[in-house]
């Protein structure tokens, strides 16, 4: 838990690099083992359409359409679907994203 606390309130220092901030884990997604990579300095909860598809996951139409991008991408990418992700990590936390 003092790990999670310390990536999700990050501060921005004078030598801190984005690689600090990001915490790797593993989830379970509908009985799936998957990678979870949580990012302090993001707000967006995001999954590939190749996850979608390989744990067929009922993808809808996003009411509200946009953009994500990264420093080094000219076009960015655009958010315009999503899906309810049930997901666990270790037996304690459970959520729906």
């Amino acid at each position: 838990m003092l790990v999670l606390r310390r990536v999700l309130n990050g501060q921005k220092g004078a030598k801190d690099e984005q690689r600090e901030n990001i915490f790797h884990t593993q989830c379970t997604i509908q009985d799936q083992v998957c990678f979870l990579i949580i990012d302090g300095r993001s707000c967006a909860n995001v999954v590939s359409l190749s996850m979608i598809k390989k744990l067929d996951l009922q993808a809808m139409a996003h009411p509200h359409p946009y953009n994500i991008q990264r420093l080094n991408q000219s076009k960015g990418l655009q958010v315009n679907s999503r899906c309810l992700i049930s997901l666990s990590i270790g037996k304690n936390y459970k959520d729906e994203l």
